[in-house]
């Protein structure tokens, strides 16, 4: 029993550790980047990560780019009036000493305009993230589903 056990949270642990990637420069350490699976002809598609600042200075996020699409934008989303607003953020995003940022569905995150091909489940999209401290960082978004709690698609309303 206690080997069956053990042998099933050892391959709950090693599922998640193939699926999960982080990325440090610096003092900035970036926590799985994602996307989710899009359809070819999307028009736009989302990143998400989390980035954590272990330095005593602030950095900042201030733009993102890939091959696989025609340009990254850095994004708020907003409730207001009932409907979900979107805006772009120009001047970044500030990651404060010893904080951490979250780009999440439903607030921040990088808008990926044009992409150049479906996301596929699986695939790894290439990305890199500028910070104004710490440089440049080539990150991977990993295409990958996520809980049906995080918001499949933009809301009816969506202003953009």
């Amino acid at each position: 029993m206690r080997r069956l056990l053990f042998a099933a949270v050892l391959g709950l642990c090693l599922t998640g550790a193939a699926h999960a990637h982080e990325y440090s420069a610096g003092d900035l350490r970036i926590a799985h980047p994602w996307t989710r699976p899009t359809v070819a002809g999307a028009p736009v598609a989302a990143g998400y990560f989390e980035v954590t600042n272990t330095g005593k200075t602030a950095d900042r996020l201030v733009s993102a780019a890939s091959p696989n699409a025609t340009r990254v934008e850095i994004h708020q989303s907003s409730m207001e009036g009932g409907v979900m607003r979107m805006k772009a953020l120009p001047q970044g995003v500030e990651i404060p000493a010893g904080g951490t940022v979250r780009l999440a569905p439903g607030g921040l995150h990088l808008m990926l305009m044009g992409p150049n091909k479906a996301f596929l489940q699986g695939d790894r999209i290439p990305l890199t993230l500028t910070f104004a401290k710490a440089g440049k960082v080539a990150v991977q978004l990993a295409a990958e589903s996520r809980p049906a709690s995080a918001p499949a698609a933009m809301p009816e309303g969506h202003k953009h």
